[in-house]
This record gives C-alpha cells, sequence and structure tokens, in this order.
C-alpha cells in the first residue's frame, strides 16, 4: 500500500467533486442567458470544466487502485 498514490488519488477526486458542481453550474448559467454575448465562451469554458472534473475523476480512481493493490506501473 503506497500511501503517496493514495493521497495523491484524493486530490483528485477532491478536485473532481469540485469540478462536478462547479461545470453544470456555469452550463445553466449559459443557457440562461443565450442572448448575452459570452454565451458562446461561458458554454466552452463550462463543457471543458465537465471534462476535466470527469477525467480527473479518472485519474483519481485510478491513482486509489494502483495504491491499494502496489501497482508498479
Amino acid at each position: 500500500m503506497k500511501k503517496v498514490h493514495i493521497i495523491n488519488g484524493l486530490k483528485f477526486i477532491f478536485y473532481a467533486i469540485i469540478l462536478a458542481f462547479l461545470g453544470p453550474i456555469l452550463l445553466t448559467s449559459s443557457f440562461k442567458n443565450q442572448d448575452h454575448t459570452f454565451f458562446y465562451p461561458i458554454l466552452g469554458i463550462s463543457l471543458i470544466i465537465c471534462l476535466i472534473s470527469i477525467l480527473s475523476g479518472f485519474k483519481g480512481i485510478k491513482l486509489l487502485v494502483k495504491g491499494f493493490f502496489n501497482e508498479n506501473n
């Protein structure tokens, strides 16, 4: 059991949870203001944040599994 991988995995999952709330909030805000000039930039940023949240969650789970099962890869 490697504590470094477990701690890093938990950090990535924590960031993923924060971004999982921030992304949909921005997405909802952008759809409420479709006539605003910043609609497309906010829509793009919110979709990128949602994608980063998903990828960060997968990386966190991967690091947790690596830490628990002592994979050396």
